[in-house]
């Protein structure tokens, strides 16, 4: 395999994806953990061994480590200071890292990587100004602003998942102390719990079914019910996707992006979520921003993250 390459790993709230990444940001190999349940000890041992799967099949060498991970992160010294959906907090996690790996390794937040693969060979090539979200456990924000990817004053900048929708909402989750933040009414948290409420309400519907069966309610059967026409699954995705829809039609009257490109695993609904939010947007967005800006899915699916983080390795290289 000609050119450096390096592997990217995308953290999760409750699965690790890692990948080898080359210059053209294709994938060579892939590997998958879940996480849910881990303490940080054995988090940083999964992520220790996925990096060693993927690396022992690669074809060639791999020069560096590139982690998105769902946390805070302070810029200045390195330090992954808190995460919400995970028990990451108060670690030098490059350094870590690097030390367990004897490679280098590059780290910053999962959504910023993901923003980063879109913007650079993605859904949003070509445009200066984007806000992505990625919809999974809870919901990450990135930004790229100007055409560089936006951090904040000291890194911990874009976290639009916990932008207050609802100033009386429901308490969100994980280590957010708010309420009524996107994430806690929109994330893929959030469909679960309301598909088990309206499946509650609607037991002849096939999601009612599906809860009476015992089966977990999660975004992959619903969306599996609402390509089959379940009148429940519809609507539940339709709520969420409105939900969203708030969301987006706050950023894009602040931010006035070209584009806005959500991905996460929560996205495999497709229209069935972006249809409704969509509508929000043209109906509560301000004109022209509501009028110029598209809403798409990531080209790079849920693997956004991971090649991002993998061409933000191959980034940092640059200046070794």
């Amino acid at each position: 395999m000609p050119g450096r390459q390096t592997i990217g790993v995308d953290m999760g709230g409750s699965k690790l994806l890692a990948g080898v990444v080359d210059a053209e940001l294709s994938v060579h190999s892939r590997t998958q953990r879940p996480l849910l349940g881990l303490d940080q000890s054995a988090l940083l041992d999964v992520a220790v061994e996925a990096v060693e799967e993927v690396r022992s099949v690669s074809e060639g060498e791999v020069a560096a480590v590139g982690f998105g991970i769902p946390a805070l992160i302070d810029r200045r010294t390195g330090e992954a200071v808190m995460a919400v959906n995970l028990p990451l907090a108060d670690i030098m996690f490059g350094e870590v890292m690097a030390e367990r790996l004897g490679l280098p390794v590059f780290v910053d937040n999962d959504a910023n990587m993901a923003v980063l693969a879109e913007h650079r060979r993605g859904a949003a090539a070509g445009c200066s100004e984007v806000v992505m979200l990625t919809i999974g456990t809870g919901i990450g924000g990135g930004l790229v602003l100007g055409g560089q990817l936006y951090r904040g004053a000291f890194g911990a900048g874009a976290e639009l998942g916990h932008t207050v929708v609802d100033l009386n909402g429901p308490r969100c989750q994980g280590n957010c102390p708010n309420f009524g933040c996107i994430e806690s009414v929109a994330s893929g948290t959030a469909l679960a719990r309301e598909a088990v409420r309206i499946a509650g309400e609607r037991p002849d519907s096939g999601l009612g079914m599906a809860l009476a069966d015992g089966q977990e309610l999660l975004g992959p059967l619903v969306t599996e019910l609402a390509f089959d026409g379940d009148p429940a699954a519809l609507e539940v995705l339709e709520l969420i996707g409105s939900r969203l829809g708030v969301a987006i039609a706050n950023f894009v009257n602040i931010f006035n992006p070209q584009m806005v490109v959500i991905g996460g695993g929560v996205m495999a609904a497709g229209e069935f979520l972006l249809r409704p939010a969509r509508e929000v947007v043209a109906a509560r967005a301000l004109r022209p921003s509501r009028d110029e800006v598209r809403i798409v899915t990531a080209a790079f699916g849920v693997e956004a993250g991971m090649v991002g983080a993998g061409a933000f390795a191959l980034d940092g290289l640059g200046g070794i």
